[in-house]
């Protein structure tokens, strides 16, 4: 049994993560500062002797004492974390310099997660772990994606400088239950559209792709990479290779709410990537992981969760 600290514990991923580390047996202190995440979230949760919420915002230290540390602290959707752009970076940059000092001073292994946006608008389909990206140093997406950049720094110096034991995984489109309704996002703007019978909303012109995986897939990649020999430090892309444009997915989503609502066009915004795909290769080899949950099985439980939700 670990005792295990999940930043950003009370968000749609480490809200699952928790989850599945309490049914496993381990000790898990869920830490958030309820910016994104929230607390019914990890309501069923409460009460169970193996877990503990805390209160707190990463970019202040914290002194605890754990065996490994998830790293999931940070706003992850542009309407959020465009909302305090300067926070989002400080949440990235300075979340990652008091996470590893925990870690160094109680030498816990610590993973951290990365993502797609990385690589940015890339020049190379579909991205591999080799590729340096193309991000736009000063547009109004950087804040997360060169704030992630950074913090996939500091982890490889912290690698480097003090023989810490990381792991850095980065995260591709992911969608499932908990999923805020307002983050903006491509699968909860088209599905609670739908519900409410709102003109589902299509930036550019619906051509442009996304890969889509599903929350359950994602969590136990996540579980694979921590649980690898220390040699493993990633990065390593974690999603599904999957590609379908937004118009495929408007289609989906659809006929699974059978919904009337009708498709409308937006400008796309700035620095929107056209595509992405992962290449996991790397994720196949080293931790034998593949996403299993097609696309219309994880909708299906996507919708039942927002169906519910705005029922309440």
């Amino acid at each position: 049994m670990n005792k295990i600290l999940v930043t950003g514990g009370a968000g749609f991923l480490g809200s699952h993560l928790c989850t599945r580390l309490i049914e496993r047996g381990d000790d898990v202190l869920c830490v958030d500062n309820f910016f994104t995440g929230s607390k019914r979230n990890v309501a069923h949760l409460i009460g169970n002797p193996r877990f503990e919420l805390m209160r707190h915002d990463v970019t202040f230290p914290l002194y605890v004492e754990v065996d490994r540390i998830f790293n999931l602290a940070c706003p992850a959707s542009p309407i959020h974390y465009q909302h305090d752009p300067v926070q989002t970076t400080k949440t990235s940059v300075h979340g990652a310099i008091n996470m590893l000092g925990l870690a160094k001073r109680v030498k816990a292994r610590i993973l951290q997660a990365s993502t797609s946006e990385v690589y940015g608008d890339p020049e190379i389909h579909p991205q591999q772990e080799s590729y340096w990206g193309r991000v736009n140093p000063i547009g109004i997406r950087s804040c997360y994606d060169e704030g992630k950049r950074c913090a996939e720094t500091l982890f490889f110096d912290y690698l480097r400088q003090h023989n810490l034991q990381i792991k850095v995984m980065r995260i591709f489109n992911t969608y499932g239950p908990r999923m805020h309704p307002n983050d903006g996002r491509v699968v909860s703007n088209f599905i609670v559209q739908a519900l409410r019978g709102e003109d589902i909303t299509i930036y550019g012109d619906g051509r442009q792709t996304r890969s889509f995986c599903y929350v359950d897939d994602l969590i136990e990649g996540m579980l694979r990479l921590m649980d690898s020999p220390p040699e493993l430090t990633g990065p390593i892309n974690v999603g599904n290779p999957g590609e379908f444009t937004m118009l495929e997915l408007a289609e989906k989503v659809l006929s699974l709410t059978t919904s009337r609502s009708k498709l409308v066009f937006r400008p796309l915004p700035q620095d929107d990537p056209k595509q992405r795909q992962p290449n996991i290769d790397l994720a196949r080899s080293k931790l034998g992981w593949e996403p299993k949950v097609s696309l219309e099985d994880g909708l299906k439980e996507t919708v039942a969760y927002f169906r519910k939700l705005l029922a309440e």
